[in-house]
């Protein structure tokens, strides 16, 4: 017995030494290098693609079967030019398992890979040839009573990998830069640790982002369900409009794509941007998607979906029962969206809804019967709370980047019909023409509090960065319209807007028994700078400059005409920076503050006693002097608005005058001289001089009294030398007279 075990293990042992002889003679006898170029010819004759093998292969059989390649690259169809390149590709498998039919896969690791994928504008793509099946070739990879093949690789390592897709009927590119991947085990139901560094960049929608992600992947392909544990997730770079993204999520996923069940458990998001409001925060518990009532239909499903999900201060619920689709086209038969957003100061309810229809293919959607319900609550809300409804539809082409929508229906406190068109997504083409029947904008603007102390903060700059990138054309009406207490009806602008100038011609309007027309420009380029052109007819003076400034100073009914241009970072900089003309043509009205005629006729009296001084008033709400005409011109300079032709006539006064009206400041210096008007009996006309100064808030009036004697002094003086002239000429010709005689 011992002798046969002896003799048979001696058997074996040699059969074994025989078969290593025989591994060990082919793996230092053969070289793969000597087929190199029939492997470029069998590919070149099959696919008419050409394959370099600039690099050597190198294969190894034990303890695993595996193959090394290196500086390898694939042409696109019949052309020379490279689709595809790597440095180096490594596989190996696990003998032994393989033997017994079962895949263990010891590495694979691929270093350097670059391809292009690329779609022409005829829906084909440059590796339609390498996807086509031939049915000729098919072979049956799985037969009955034989044991299936255990999918199982011991860790993949991917560095330097650059992927790009380009759609040429889109203009869309996307490529994947930088790519760097790194596994543990890979088998179903073992988790298996994964390290992944990727950079994103997009024009369609814009993209930069660079992630990087650490999580263990649990997964059965059989029952399609998936888990991430342990997830870490950093992303950085530029996503639309908003610069300077950063992101970071943490948790746990998890998916059961047979029974369509998406959830998340402590999975926090946390983001941060220029754009975005100074942060915004996530907090997903329960289901992150919940898909219930599905069932396949040959290629078309039905299901009910809602996702439920808290963003900050952002209460998101989206419903979409009854989809029915397909991978062509969908629809949903009632969309619904809940918004539920809270501020410090009031809170916002928002509702759409509409049937969604879709084709995926063209990328073409339709929401024919939208619906947008917002209910707004807040103490410094109008009656504390706020209702809108509106109705209407829209339609997105997501090729084209076009988006139509007409809507209808209540808006704040408003109705307003619309239609609103926006082309290109990443500098938005915006057209709109818009009917409101009226708007009330200061119910939204802060309240101004007549007690609140001054602050002596520096003032803001203007922003107007939102302005140099707007890209705007369109029409507004509006049936009556108040802004900063200025009421105003029947008002129409057409405002184009592009580059950071914008421009509203005609901007004209009814307001206080008159009317106005003209322009009004913005130019944000640079340094913010305004131009004013606008013709006022038939304006009631007094109510305009109490709504308008609180200037309760003048009374009539006429015309002003205004061509101003200011430049400035600041509103005060702009006041500072005012330029051009001013003109004033009034009738039957009154300046307030000051009795004119009877400070003349105190005038005559000091005459008649023989004294007068200089007084000095405050202006008085309870006097005026009326006029039937008012004209002046003003030419403004850096802020300052002089005059010197003013004319203001009565009955029996006029007045004239010259001086300053320091608009940067808000003051007055202008000296008046009011004269009254001669009548018969009178020995002659009084001037008194009168000086207006101070800021707005409070005028002071100065009657210079001396100054009015001595102006009749020099009258006086003036007319007794006339009479001693008139009586020297009667002399001198009544001897000239006897002379001649």
């Amino acid at each position: 017995m011992n002798k046969i075990l002896k003799y048979g293990l001696l058997g074996v042992g040699g059969i074994v030494a025989i078969a290593v002889a025989g591994v060990a003679y082919v793996a230092t006898t053969f070289n793969p290098n000597d087929y190199k170029g029939k492997i470029i010819q069998a590919v070149k004759d099959s696919k008419q693609r050409n394959l370099r093998l600039d690099g050597d292969i190198k294969l190894s059989f034990f303890p695993s079967i595996g193959a090394n390649l290196s500086k390898v690259s694939l042409s696109e169809f019949n052309s020379d030019k490279e689709f595809a390149a790597v440095e180096s590709a490594h596989v190996s498998l696990a003998l032994m398992p393989l033997l017994r039919k079962q895949v263990v896969v010891d590495e694979v690791a691929v270093s350097g890979l670059k391809a292009t994928l690329v779609k022409y504008k005829d829906g084909t793509t440059n590796i339609d040839d390498l996807l086509a099946k031939d049915e000729t070739k098919k072979v049956e990879t799985k037969q009955a009573g034989s044991p299936p093949v255990k999918f199982d690789i011991a860790s993949v390592s991917v560095d330097k990998t650059n992927l790009t897709y380009r759609d040429e009927g889109s203009g869309a590119q996307y490529a994947i830069k930088d790519l760097n991947l790194k596994t543990g085990r890979i088998a179903i139901g073992v988790p298996s640790k994964i390290d992944l560094s990727v950079g994103v960049q997009a024009n369609q929608p814009k993209l930069d982002i660079n992630t990087q992600l650490k999580t263990t992947l649990t997964f059965d392909l059989d029952k399609q369900q998936y888990r991430l544990e342990g997830l870490e997730l950093q992303a950085s770079g530029s996503a639309l409009d908003i610069s300077n993204l950063q992101v970071k999520a943490s948790g746990e996923m998890s998916a059961d794509l047979i029974k369509q069940e998406f959830g998340a458990t402590k999975l926090t998001l946390n983001a941060t941007g220029v754009k975005a409001k100074d942060r915004f925060e996530a907090m997903l518990d329960a289901p992150l998607l919940n898909f219930t009532k599905d069932k396949y239909s040959g290629d078309k499903l039905v299901l009910n979906a809602k996702l439920d999900a808290v963003f900050g201060n952002i209460v998101a619920s989206l419903s979409l029962p009854g989809v029915e689709g397909n991978a062509q086209s969908f629809k949903v038969s009632a969309l619904t969206l809940d918004l539920d957003v809270k501020q410090p100061e009031q809170t916002f309810k928002v509702k759409l809804s509409s049937p969604l229809s879709g084709n995926i293919k063209t990328q073409q959607f339709n929401l024919n019967n939208l619906s947008v319900v917002v209910k707004a609550t807040g103490d410094k809300l109008p009656n504390k709370s706020v209702s809108s409804e509106m109705k209407g539809s829209m339609q997105v082409d997501v090729l084209k980047q076009n988006v139509q929508a007409n809507l209808a229906g209540g808006l704040l406190q408003s109705q307003i019909k619309a239609k609103v068109g926006v082309k290109g997504f990443d500098n938005p083409a915006i057209n709109f023409d818009a009917d409101v029947d009226q708007f009330d904008a200061d119910l939204y603007l802060p309240k101004k509090s007549a007690d609140a102390p001054k602050s002596k903060e520096p003032e803001q700059p203007l922003d107007l960065s939102a302005v140099r990138t707007l890209n705007l054309d369109g029409s507004l009406r509006i049936g009556a319209l108040k802004v900063a207490n200025v009421k105003s009806s029947q008002v129409r602008l057409d405002v184009k807007a592009h580059n950071g100038l914008v421009n509203l011609s005609p901007l004209s309007a009814n307001l206080y028994q008159g009317s106005m027309n003209g322009s009004l420009s913005v130019n944000a380029q640079a340094t913010p700078s305004i131009a004013i052109n606008q013709n006022l007819s038939g304006i009631n003076i007094a109510p305009l400059l109490k709504d308008a400034l609180n200037f309760d100073m003048l009374e009539g009914k006429g015309n002003v005409a205004v061509n101003l241009t200011m430049q400035g970072s600041t509103v005060s900089a702009m006041k500072k920076a005012l330029n051009g003309k001013l003109s004033l043509n009034l009738a039957d009205g009154a300046l307030k503050g000051i009795d004119i005629d009877k400070k003349l006729s105190a005038a005559q009296a000091m005459l008649s006693k023989g004294s007068a001084t200089t007084q000095t008033q405050s202006a008085s709400k309870d006097e005026k002097t009326d006029f039937k005409e008012c004209k002046a011109t003003f030419k403004v300079n850096n802020g300052i608005a002089h005059n010197d032709d003013l004319s203001l006539k009565s009955q029996l006064i006029r007045i004239s005058g010259a001086g300053d009206i320091n608009i940067g400041n808000d003051s007055i210096d202008y000296v008046a001289k009011a004269t009254l008007v001669k009548t018969q009996g009178d020995q002659g006309s009084i001037t008194v001089p009168l000086r207006v100064s101070g800021p707005f808030t409070d005028l002071k009036y100065t009657l210079d009294y001396g100054a009015m004697v001595g102006e009749v002094v020099k009258q006086k003086a003036e007319a007794k030398k006339e009479e001693i002239k008139s009586k020297v000429q009667e002399q001198l010709k009544g001897k000239l007279k006897g002379l001649f005689k």
